[in-house]
Formats: structure tokens, sequence, C-alpha cells
């Protein structure tokens, strides 16, 4: 697809992303789905009410009524769509930096469109196709109020509230200045934990940390967590459809440990894992563990959701999907991310558990995983780069795996190269149970990646 990637559609707001192609995009959809009305969201960021207004005059303007729900955590869209049978178009660039902004199209029933509808949408946009109405059947617009508490309700009911009481947590959450500012801290609090809170401003310039829950980023909580003895913390990425945990010693869970918990948790015999080509090692023994099949994509939830949603059409039971990046789904529950029922889950783990967290997840911590960004110019740096990478795989003594990039299994070991579906950068990963062979893999293929410069 040219326009949507792995994730959606995202771009530095007012220069790649702009009113105009909002407009277009949501004129798309609204021409593209059977629905009277279709609601329209967003997160925090600054440019949020400027593409909010210009989805809802490009719906409005292909005869849809509008359902403005105004800033809402990502997951409380899939349930607000799935419980009212509308879709929407949410304005969100999850994790990155402030100066992006991007279109998530989430279809009525609570979940991310499929490949194939995203590309009838993107046709209409290439195309210029749009079923325009006139002045007399132009969508009107409604404010819609208590969404947040609706999606805060149906999450409660959906977990063990009585065991994650009973356990007396103390929660410390970073919502990271983004849409789950006041949710995940009133949830958490109604599960019966002591919450603590920072970064929990909504503000579109993300001033306390940058949007990605990664370690670098997640100091302050961290700190918060060591010195005040929660028990764990939780982070969230500016649409909260992302948790990352930390644990009592104020030590970052890897997200692929966190992952692998989870997994361990929720799988049976003869169940299937989703997940994607950088699937970590921790999540392939979980599997072999508890006899479970896994089944890999290209990277991003869109890819995700379309392998998820085939398996369970084919009568296979998927408990648990995901990436190692915070991102996990839990399809029995709706299949959509979302960063405070995932938190929830975790918080399940520790209710259940013998020790702190740390101890929860130490059985996961085996291997080291690396990951490297090398940022390009523009499309013909970006060809030159993977021509070479794509040169120094074929020298390789292992076979790779070409889902989504360049994948090579050492059996003790992996190496990934892959462009970003969402900046303009190219992704390394690596991972081995020696952590100086995993940062070798890495750095041998940043060489021969940045050779192509």
């Amino acid at each position: 697809m040219e326009l949507f990637g792995s994730s959606g559609i995202r771009g530095v707001a007012l220069r790649y992303l702009t009113p105009e192609l909002v407009l277009d995009i949501a004129k798309a959809a609204g021409s593209t789905w059977d629905a009277d009305r279709v609601a329209v969201a967003r997160d925090t960021r600054t440019t949020g009410e400027l593409f909010a207004n210009a989805a809802a005059s490009g719906l409005a303007a292909v005869g849809r009524d509008v359902d403005r729900l105004g800033v809402v955590p990502t997951p409380a869209i899939g349930n607000y769509c799935e419980s009212t049978g509308v879709p929407c178009v949410l304005v969100t660039a999850s994790h990155n930096p402030p100066e992006f902004n991007g279109i998530k199209l989430v279809g009525d029933d609570g979940v991310e469109l499929s490949v194939d509808v995203l590309e009838r949408v993107e046709r209409r946009v290439l195309d210029d196709e749009y079923d325009h109405a006139d002045w007399r059947t132009a969508g009107s617009e409604t404010t819609v109020e208590g969404v947040v508490d609706d999606y805060a309700d149906q999450l409660i009911a959906a977990v063990d509230r009585e065991a994650i009481a009973d356990a007396g947590l103390t929660v410390a959450v970073d919502p990271g200045h983004g849409a789950a500012s006041a949710s995940s801290p009133r949830i958490y609090r109604e599960l019966g934990c002591e919450v603590l809170t920072v970064n929990a401003t909504p503000d579109g310039h993300f001033p306390g940390r940058e949007s990605e829950p990664v370690p670098k980023n997640l100091t302050a909580l961290s700190r918060l967590v060591a010195t005040s003895d929660a028990d764990v913390g939780i982070a969230h990425d500016g649409d909260a459809d992302r948790a990352v945990f930390v644990d009592e010693t104020g030590a970052v869970v890897d997200g692929d440990t966190s992952f692998a918990a989870l997994a361990d948790d929720a799988l049976e015999p003869g169940d299937a894992v989703v997940s994607a080509v950088n699937v970590s090692q921790r999540l392939v023994d979980v599997c072999d563990d508890n006899d479970a099949d896994l089944e890999l994509t290209p990277i991003g939830a869109t890819n995700i959701i379309t392998r998820t949603r085939e398996l369970n059409e084919e009568g296979v039971r998927v408990p648990i999907a995901g990436e190692g990046n915070g991102g996990v789904f839990f399809p029995p529950y709706r299949l959509s991310r979302d960063g405070a029922y995932i938190g929830a889950r975790f918080l399940e783990l520790l209710a259940d558990a013998d020790g702190p967290a740390s101890e929860a997840v130490a059985p996961y911590t085996d291997y080291h995983f690396v990951r490297v960004n090398v940022e390009y110019e523009d499309g013909e740096e970006r060809e030159d780069m993977l021509s070479a990478a794509r040169a120094f795989v074929e020298t390789s003594e292992a076979t790779p795996n070409t889902t989504d990039g360049y994948r090579l299994d050492y059996g003790d070991a992996w190496v990934l190269v892959r462009p970003s579906g969402t900046e303009p950068k190219i992704r390394i990963y690596a991972e081995s149970a020696d952590a100086d062979r995993a940062e070798r893999l890495a750095e041998e293929m940043r060489t021969a990646v940045e050779s192509g410069r």
C-alpha cells in the first residue's frame, strides 16, 4: 500500500500529513463504509483538533453523520465502535514524536481495518473517487459524552477485580501525557490498587518524556517505583494501546519478556499465537513449552489482526497475539491492543505470583535483544540501503526469512533488517543468549546498511 503503513498513516503534521490528505482519507473511508454514522476521535497532540475537524468535514461531505468523541484512548474507541456498531476515523500518531500525527481507521466491530479494506480506502484516495453528498444530504455532527467512562466500566468487568484488589498492589502509572492520562489511573484505582502517577497531565507537547515507552524515556517512572515501594510501574504510549512495565526495583521489563509471561499464562495445547517476524526466542520457547503454534506475519498491528482473523475463521483459538513493544492483543477480549487491559492482565499475574514482579518475569529473561535504527533522507537512499542489506544477507550462511525484510536465524541467535512502516528509518533487530553476540550481529548489519548511503 502506498498510503497506509503497518499501523495506519503517520507523518510530520502539516508537512506530510495535511488537512487536505485527512479530508480525502475521511471521504474515502466514509464512501467505503456502509454506515450512516462515523465517529471521529483524537489523542492529545496539538494538531489533533485541526485534523479531527478535517476528518469530520470529509465524512459529512459524503453524507455521513459524525459522532465527535474528543480526546479518547485508542482502546476506548474499540469499545465504542463495538458497542454502537459505528466505525471511527481516529487521529493519532501513537508513540511517534509530538510533531507527528496520523490516522487509524477502526471498523464497526472495534477492530482496525484489515489489509483488504484499507486497500479499498486507499484506492479511492489515489483515484480521487468519493460518493459526495449534496447540500440536502450532507452529514451533521453530535458531541458524544461518556465514552471513556463506558470503556473503563467494561474493562474492569472483564478482569478478576477481586483477585487484584486482594493482592493490595501499589501501581505507578505513566501515561506519557497521552490520551490515557485520566483513564488508566482511574481503572487501576477501581481495581483496588493504590495508584501513583507521573506524566499524567494531558499535553500534546509531551513535556515529561517522549511518547514511546522505551527504557530511556521511563527514567521518571523507574525512579517513582523504586522510591515509593510500588509493586509495579505501567507506562503507555500516546494513544494508550501499549503497556510497558517496570518491576519493583525500578528496572524496565523488556516488552518481549512481559509478552512471553502473559502468553505462558494464556496458552493451552493446540492454541496459536500470532506475532511479527521480529519475534523473540522467548515467545518461541513459551509456544514450544505449551504445545502451541506460532504464526509469523510482517511487522505491524494490521498484519497481526488480519492473520488472527483468518485463524479464528478456521476455528483456531488465538488467546494472545502481538509484538514485543508492549502492544499485546487478547482476541477473546477484543482484537485490538489495549494498554490498560494489558496492564490489568499483568496485575492478575502478580496477584497469582508468589513473589514480586522481578521474580514473575525471571523465567523469560534469558535472551538479550538489540534494536538499532538507521535514518535515511529520501526514498532513493532508502532503496540503496536496503540493496546493501540484501547483498549482505546473500553472503550469509543462514537462509533468510523474507516475510518482512530479511531475518537470518542462526539457531542460537538471529538478526532482522527491515524498513519502518511509520518513520524514515531502517530498523535492525538482533537477539542472542549472549549479549556480545547480539550486539555484534546488529553492528554487522548496521555497517552493511550504512554502506549503501
